[in-house]
Parts: C-alpha cells; sequence; structure tokens
C-alpha cells in the first residue's frame, strides 16, 4: 500500500466513525426547542369549562390549577390570585424541573357581594415580581348574600 492509499483508507475510517456516531450524539444531545410554561385553570371536575358562575357570599370556590415547564431549565413558580385587582391569595409552587407538572386544588374565597367580579390568575416566575403573561387567567363569578 501506497502512502496515499493508507491515508485515503484511514480517512475512510475516520469518516465510517463520525458518521455512525452522529446520530447517536444528536439522540444525547438534543437543541432545547421553544422554551415556555403551561399554565391552566380547570374546574373540580379537572375540565377547561363549566366553572363557578354564582356563589353565595363566604363560601369558598375550588379550582384546579395545573403549570407545567418547558422550559428546559428549573424553574419555580408562585401564583397570585386577585378579585378585582386585589390581591387574594398567592401560592407558592415551589421549583419544577424541565417536563414537570404541578397540578393542585386551590380554594380562594369571594369577601363581597356583586355581579361579575373578576378573578384572576397570574403567574410569577423565579421570585420575580412582574407576573410572567401580559393578561391574568379570568373568571367571571357573581357573589350573592346567604
Amino acid at each position: 500500500m501506497t502512502k496515499l492509499d493508507k491515508a485515503l483508507s484511514l480517512s475512510l475510517m475516520v469518516a465510517i466513525v463520525a458518521a455512525i456516531g452522529y446520530p447517536g450524539y444528536v439522540i444525547a444531545s438534543p437543541k432545547p426547542g421553544q422554551e415556555f410554561t403551561e399554565f391552566y385553570v380547570l374546574n373540580v371536575e379537572g375540565k377547561a369549562g363549566d366553572y363557578p358562575q354564582q356563589i353565595v357570599l363566604g363560601e369558598p370556590v375550588d379550582v384546579i390549577i395545573g403549570i407545567v415547564n418547558h422550559e428546559y431549565k428549573p424553574t419555580s413558580y408562585q401564583v397570585r390570585i386577585t378579585i378585582d385587582g386585589i390581591n387574594n391569595k398567592e401560592i407558592s409552587i415551589g421549583e419544577l424541573t424541565h417536563g414537570e407538572k404541578w397540578q393542585e386544588i386551590v380554594s380562594f374565597t369571594l369577601q363581597v357581594v356583586g355581579e361579575k367580579q373578576k378573578v384572576g390568575f397570574w403567574l410569577c416566575k423565579n421570585d420575580e415580581i412582574e407576573p410572567n403573561f401580559k393578561d391574568p387567567l379570568l373568571l367571571s363569578i357573581d357573589v350573592i348574600e346567604p
């Protein structure tokens, strides 16, 4: 074998090893996609609809709040519940890893009689004061006298 044949053979072997190893590298270290957080409110049956629309003053309202981390990094979350723009309750979720889901039944109480009270659910990330989304998830609830 000439030096040229040896060099070509060696180059061909390196190319074959690289071609075999590349798919393994791509699978082992995928590039992150779009970073986002799922944030949702469900009724107590776990459905997106049939939310409480009318309650008696002082009765607790139960909903399911859910968060799924698609940020490709551990992220801590807090949920702020407001009623007509006034803070009612804050829930510290803690840190979720990428792909981890948190979902729980959460209760809150409306303390004033009135129609179409706006209950807002705000999501904050990593101890930030400003919410993650520009607008909250909203429910409109009528509160009547007992």
